[in-house]
């Protein structure tokens, strides 16, 4: 049987905006997206404009973390891993990595749809081992 998708594609789980599918979180009260988030210092790194999802577990993976800008017009956005998560309350999310470390990641164009391999660069920028494993590079 010939297949046109590579090995990474048909091992690796589908990642997508939660905005783009018609899901839902189980929870609502678990939409963190609009809140801010705030770095193990308390300062602002930006807020959460949306989520990325591994469609097949249906878990989230990834904030879309967007800061700078002005209505939305030259917002930067960044996405943080939910690992690096270490408390939500009401208002903000709460990250480990520092302000300075989140803007200094990989770029991330929600309008493009990555490979694998950008997941787990970013899961390696920030030092968490990616979901599922290790994948072929």
């Amino acid at each position: 049987m010939n297949s046109d998708r590579g090995p990474e594609e048909s091992s690796a789980h589908t990642l997508v905006r939660l905005a783009d599918v018609a899901l839902e979180l189980a929870d609502p009260a678990d939409d963190v997206r609009g809140r801010k988030v705030v770095d193990r210092n308390g300062d602002q790194v930006g807020k959460v404009d949306g989520l990325i999802i591994d469609e097949a577990e249906r878990r989230v993976r990834f904030l879309e973390v967007g800061s700078g800008g002005f209505l939305g017009l030259g917002e930067h956005k960044q996405l943080v891993p939910v690992e690096a998560i270490t408390r939500v309350d009401e208002d903000a999310v709460h990250i480990a990595p520092e302000r300075t470390q989140v803007a200094g990641g990989p770029a991330y164009d929600p309008d493009l749809e990555p490979e694998r391999r950008y997941y787990d660069d970013v899961y390696t920028y920030y030092d968490y081992p990616p979901f599922g494993g290790p994948y072929p590079r």
